[in-house]
């Protein structure tokens, strides 16, 4: 049997320096629910497991006042469900974060391994992409930011250097009169893998739709931000002529698979039905602001 070494760091420093020194043979634990599948699959087998938990920059939640947060890529999904304040201003993130498999998974996962583990299916990244979420970065050779549409790079893979580990998300302010909403589509009723999965984020003046970003998951090699479907959005009061242009949109940045779950005909033609319902409760949300 193989050895496997475990280090907890108490710092971020400590971390980074562990993981570079592994020179690639490391992996980042921050709630292990994608990780320890695939080590039980056979399908990654580290060296060195760097758990990132004890770490205080990647666990907190910190308000930065106008609705803006920065929140620990560490977090765990059932953590943030209980702050008093951040699903009130970003519910579509939340919601999007807590469909992250069983309540019990969720005591563990984290919106920063479901990003790092780099599906195009993982429900928290389309939401994160729509919110216009900024990553924070560390590795050996400093600090960088990204916004999360441009940390993926394909199935499995990211935009990130050796020894590079994603420390924290900061979404934006929140506008009066802003909201967002995430839908996943799945086979079955929970626990399953999106078919489709989109997010909207809306700000509105007097039924207007003034600011928009769409983030449309499993579709494609990594998850989209779709301008096109947010620049038919804005300036509409969401009528259907608008709508049907944001679902065009939608439909025609969809370059999905086959597999058992749906055909490419069914994800292209359920990411614009799902455009229509989530810009729908996004705009009721941002009504109620």
């Amino acid at each position: 049997m193989t050895e496997i070494r475990y280090l907890a760091p108490g710092s971020l420093d400590e971390a980074v320096k562990a993981f570079a020194a592994a020179s690639g043979a490391a992996s980042i634990l921050a709630g292990g629910t994608d990780l320890l599948v695939q080590m039980r699959a056979g399908v990654r087998q580290p060296g060195t497991i760097i758990d990132i938990k004890k770490i205080p920059a990647l666990t907190a939640i910190e308000e930065l006042g106008g609705g803006a947060f920065r929140i620990g890529a560490a977090v765990p999904g059932a953590v943030l469900a209980e702050h008093p304040t951040f699903g009130k201003a970003w519910p579509g993130v939340l919601e999007a974060i807590n469909l992250i498999g069983s309540k019990q998974v969720q005591g563990r996962a984290s919106p920063g391994g479901n990003l790092c583990n780099g599906s195009p299916a993982g429900d928290s990244v389309p939401a994160m992409v729509a919110a216009g979420a900024v990553v924070t970065i560390q590795g050996p050779n400093g600090g960088r930011e990204l916004p999360v549409e441009a940390v993926p790079a394909g199935p499995g893979r990211l935009n990130l250097t050796p020894g590079e580990i994603v420390v924290s998300f900061t979404f934006p302010d929140r506008p009066k009169g802003s909201s967002d909403a995430y839908l996943r589509m799945i086979p079955r009723t929970e626990m399953d893998i999106a078919v489709v999965g989109l997010a909207v984020n809306l700000s509105m003046d007097g039924g207007v739709v003034t600011a928009a970003r769409v983030g449309l998951g499993a579709v494609a090699p990594t998850v989209l931000l779709v301008g096109d479907a947010a620049a038919a959005l804005v300036g509409s009061r969401l009528e259907d002529a608008a709508l049907e242009k944001a679902a065009d949109a939608c439909r025609a940045a969809c370059n999905p698979i086959n597999d058992k779950r749906g055909t490419i005909a069914y994800r292209t033609k359920v990411a614009g039905v799902l455009l229509k319902r989530v810009a729908a409760i996004a705009a009721q949300r941002a009504g109620g602001n």
